[in-house]
């Protein structure tokens, strides 16, 4: 008997471990339950949500194959492998198979049950699948991981050209087992429901999925590298939730925009040229968690920024949480977040710059919050962008660059679209005061806006002069400690 371990792979199609395990013979998934590790991770109940729902569809999927899908509960990680060596010895297993995660715990976890199973005679078998590349296999002429994204994009594209990484056949149906699948939980403890606006944004499924990545490839990438920018316009590919939890492969997302590009990686349509880099984005920033482990334990990836002397302003952070800080482009990114779960990657930045820039707060404080309501929520990508904007990361914007969110709302929602629909308090605005109705002077029709919680000019002096008392600057390539 083959276990298949399900974890962020939550789809049948282009799954590397589920269709070795099946190739072995008969074969039985299981998925771990972990709220507590979930709540320690930050993990927003509106993903968590997503999880369950998207496994209902699996379980569909897989009892059509009589693949059965069982449900444990392992509350923290460590209680992982015995839970799962008490499932191997009830069903005579002889291998488990997982597709690779990455960071601290995560690994931490898998070596556990490895060293515990073998104990057992059991193998553990763990595969690339969630990646193009394998962490370790992309690195510098010296040796080390790449701390320059355009260096490691360079590289990716050579080993691209040489090898296309190929997508895997799905199951076949195998000989019905005795044991039955198990109910999907409709909730877990400690993560309410979200509402069913939020759940209708984000159907559960590969078919949706695909669906998207399809209509996404005919119809919208040609224009992404010129829409992308606009959170007004339906200009990105909508997929990050469907990625972060697995329901579909960046394997199947390169080979759709290729499709789409006739091949080409670097030449071609400058839409699907963008969006692959886009992909290989998040392939970086999951090699620098395996390369510079310090970033999975709240550390700066830039050691000497470790010393910034960051504010203590619970109240200035409660009006970015609240989406009450007085600056429309601001306030209307954090509701479409706090109401849909997902915010806009342009914005994501402008927000996140202002929190670090203007207002000095430390950047984890953001990258809690954003996790705590992502439903697209991954540790690599948002520890990245958070560390980009704050200017404590790999590749990070140089401290000296602060977006200034009037300009930035100026140019992206030009005519006020996206503030208004975010805030119809400002609706009746015209599509030059919308951007900053503090200079009406609190008139009709903005008196329930609140005034700016900032001002932008000496908080961006503020930020200029903190960066620059810091201590010289060090290598970021310290040790991994």
């Amino acid at each position: 008997m083959q276990l298949i371990w399900l974890r962020s792979d939550l789809r049948l199609h282009d799954n590397t471990a589920l269709s070795a395990a099946a190739d072995r013979g008969p074969c039985v998934a299981i998925y771990l339950l972990s709220p507590g590790q979930w709540q320690a991770h930050d993990d927003a109940p509106c993903k968590v949500d997503f999880w369950l729902r998207n496994l209902a569809h699996l379980s569909k999927a897989l009892g059509k194959l009589h693949i059965p899908l069982l449900i444990r509960t392992a509350e923290h990680w460590d209680k992982a492998p015995r839970v799962l060596l008490d499932v191997c010895r009830e069903l005579n297993v002889e291998a488990v198979h997982v597709n690779e995660e990455y960071g601290v715990n995560e690994s931490d976890r898998d070596a556990a049950v490895a060293d515990l199973l073998g104990r057992h005679d059991i193998a553990f078998n763990s595969y690339l699948d969630q990646l193009l590349f394998k962490p370790g296999s992309v690195l510098t002429k010296t040796g080390t991981y790449f701390q320059v994204f355009s260096q490691f994009r360079k590289v990716c594209y050579e080993r691209l050209h040489r090898s296309l990484p190929g997508r895997v056949k799905a199951p076949m149906a195998q000989q019905k087992l005795n044991i039955k699948s198990d109910e999907i939980p409709a909730s877990v403890k400690g993560f309410e429901l979200p509402s069913d606006t939020l759940r209708a944004l984000w159907p559960a499924g590969e078919a949706e999925a695909q669906r998207r990545l399809d209509t996404f490839a005919d119809q919208q990438i040609d224009y992404y590298q010129s829409e992308r920018d606009f959170p007004a316009k339906p200009g990105t590919s909508q997929l990050s939730a469907y990625l972060a939890a697995g329901v579909i492969s960046p394997r199947q997302c390169l080979h759709a925009a290729l499709q789409s590009n006739q091949g080409e990686f670097e030449s071609g349509k400058v839409g699907a040229v963008t969006w692959i880099n886009e992909l290989l984005w998040r392939e970086f920033y999951k090699h620098i968690l395996v390369g510079y482990p310090r970033v999975s334990r709240h550390r700066a990836f830039r050691p000497e920024t470790e010393a910034l002397a960051w504010r203590q302003a619970p109240k200035e952070l409660q009006a970015w949480q609240e989406a009450r800080t007085g600056l429309p482009i601001i306030d209307a990114a954090m509701r479409q977040l706090l109401e849909t779960g997902w915010m806009h990657n342009r914005l994501r930045m402008v927000v996140a710059m202002f929190l670090t820039k203007n207002l000095l707060i430390d950047w984890r404080e953001g990258e809690r919050f954003f996790m705590r309501h992502l439903i697209d929520g991954d540790l690599a990508a948002n520890n990245g962008g958070w560390q980009w904007s704050a200017s404590t990361g790999t590749d990070s914007a140089p401290y000296f660059r602060i977006f200034n969110p009037l300009s930035q709302s100026e140019k992206f929602d030009r005519e006020g679209l996206f503030i208004k629909h975010w805030l119809p308090e400002l609706a009746e605005l015209n599509k030059k005061d919308v951007h900053n109705p503090a200079n009406l002077g609190g008139l009709f029709g903005v008196a329930d806006y609140p005034s700016p919680i900032v001002n932008l000019s000496t908080s961006r002096a503020r930020a200029l002069a903190a960066f620059k008392d810091l201590p010289s600057r060090q290598s970021a390539a310290e040790p991994n400690d």
